[in-house]
């Protein structure tokens, strides 16, 4: 079984359709200003969870933040550097 290639969700352009492969919050939840476990425990309760499908829907006019992402049918925004700790597999459109 190979493994498809991973990009951070902060990194996507608008349009983008993933499936979530991991949280990785080590050194991404200083740049926040909260503790990784912080980081990671506001993601989840969000539902960005592991093979949960997400779609970046839109970014702020200014330097792209925020972003505006959908998961498990709801719209969050989120900062460019909270999405680093996402990381992501491109899913193929149907």
């Amino acid at each position: 079984m190979t493994s498809k290639p991973t990009i951070a969700l902060g990194d996507a352009q608008v349009g983008f359709r993933g499936r979530i492969h991991q949280l990785v919050v080590n050194g991404h939840g200083a740049a926040t200003g909260l503790s990784g476990a912080e980081l990671e425990r506001r993601l989840l309760e969000l539902g960005f969870v592991e093979g949960a499908v997400v779609e970046l829907l839109h970014q702020g006019l200014f330097g792209g933040d925020p972003i505006a992402v959908r998961v498990a049918d709801a719209t969050i925004a989120l900062r460019r550097r909270e999405a680093m700790a996402i990381l992501v597999e491109t899913v193929q459109p149907a």
